[in-house]
């Protein structure tokens, strides 16, 4: 697992047009609430559960994703996983964010990052049929079988074909990129060209020099202002890298936890297991009350969880300790994110991490299309959303997420 380097190619197809979709669709549904029709279930019920926070604080968030590369709508493909029925792949593109956060009318916080926009799209496997997976209509939000929904929903009698159910954004993140394209170094060499000649000149007008020294400053400048333009930069990246030093201590996290989970589910990824944490640690962070939560298990939250209005992965994941107790793994992390939080009056940014600890079962495989909006009960078989109900609708047993997934025991901060 992980990337291969020399693998990465482009996405085409319809990978690459719901890759932009999403993108395109993300601003609208974390600001006004509305839905991604191809996201994955649980990225739908997390960004509905931040539009209600942004709400209930009587804020409105600007999400502005804008493209930074020329190949504006082209992602590129890195790591890919599978298991019986379903590959994900980790997708990528070069795309900036611009938040502005109001309330009342007025701007309390605005900034742009230029990042780099993480998607991984989940999609069947040539020559599978999972016909009886449970999942969501598209159209109406009932819970069908894959099955069901090709043969026509049975509520609101809507057809699909196998496209229109997959592939799916199954999860999504932006990293900050020190990074530049062409464009945005160019742009930057302008700015600090202009200044390197202004300054000369105001020398030259200083010292009273003759009109030959002025074209010679105006020559120099081109170099001058490369040069310093070129040590920003390093400064820039050193003070970036300081900055992240503790993530260094994440290095080898990768290697000793997919080891040790490989002997449960060969099929084990750390992608995949990344991303499940970022999905449970956000959705624990937006929800009203975490404890109604089926897959949180923990104490009541830091109340200042509840100012957090928008919450970002910073790029590292931790495994502090792996403890295996008879048919249960438990394994404690150190989460890094870029936060937002909204207190009183005042909205603010904050690099901020968490230590979040999960726990499943490892005599049960990794189902990669698990959500837990779209549960099949192990006792009767009947399908429903357990982010409502913790007992089956239809036999009244206690469901037990760590039948098919991991729980989160504790988050706290760090």
């Amino acid at each position: 697992m992980g990337y291969n380097l020399f693998n990465v190619k482009e996405v085409s197809g319809v990978f690459n047009s719901k890759l932009n979709d999403f993108r395109a669709s993300l601003g609208s549904a974390v600001c006004k609430g509305k839905n991604i029709t191809f996201a994955d279930n649980d990225i739908t019920y997390m960004l509905k559960l931040q539009h209600e926070r942004l709400s209930k604080k009587g804020l409105e968030l600007d999400y502005d994703i804008y493209s930074r590369d020329d190949n504006k709508n082209k992602f590129m493909a890195g790591s890919n996983w599978r298991d019986a029925h379903y590959e994900s792949t980790v997708c990528f593109n070069q795309s900036g964010i611009k938040r502005k956060v109001r309330k009342d009318g007025k701007i309390k916080y605005k900034d742009d990052h230029k990042s780099v926009l993480y998607e991984t799209i989940t999609d069947v496997v040539t020559g599978t049929h999972p016909d009886n997976d449970p999942i969501c209509c598209p159209n109406c939000g009932a819970l069908s079988t894959v099955a069901g929904l090709q043969n026509g929903c049975s509520h609101c009698g809507t057809k699909f074909q196998m496209d229109d159910l997959f592939p799916k954004v199954t999860s999504y993140y932006f990293l900050d990129s020190p990074g530049m394209t062409k464009e945005e170094f160019r742009s930057g060499y302008l700015i600090s060209y202009t200044i390197t000649l202004i300054a000369m000149f105001i020398l030259c007008l200083v010292l009273r020099k003759g009109i030959g020294s002025y074209i010679v400053s105006a020559i120099a400048s081109i170099v001058l202002a490369y040069i310093l333009y070129a040590y920003f930069l390093l400064m820039k990246l050193i003070v970036g890298a300081i900055s992240s030093a503790g993530k260094m201590g994440t290095a080898g996290s990768r290697r000793k936890f997919e080891t040790r989970m490989k002997k449960i589910s060969p099929e084990f990824s750390y992608e995949y297991f990344t991303s499940k944490t970022l999905s449970l640690i956000k959705t624990a962070v937006f929800s009203e009350n975490e404890k109604d939560l089926l897959f949180y298990e923990g104490e009541k939250l830091d109340s200042k969880m509840k100012d957090i209005i928008d919450l970002n992965y910073g790029g590292a994941l931790g495994c502090e300790s792996i403890r295996e107790d008879g048919n249960f793994v438990t394994v404690v992390t150190k989460a890094y994110f870029d936060v937002l939080y909204a207190g009183g009056d005042k909205v603010f940014f904050k690099k901020q991490v968490f230590s979040a600890t999960l726990k499943r079962r490892t005599d049960i495989p990794v189902n990669f299309n698990f959500s837990m909006t779209k549960i099949a009960c192990p006792s009767c078989g009947a399908s429903f959303d357990a982010t409502k109900n913790k007992n089956c609708p239809y036999c009244g047993n206690k469901y037990e997420i760590t039948t098919d997934d991991w729980a989160l025991v504790e988050l706290k901060y760090n």
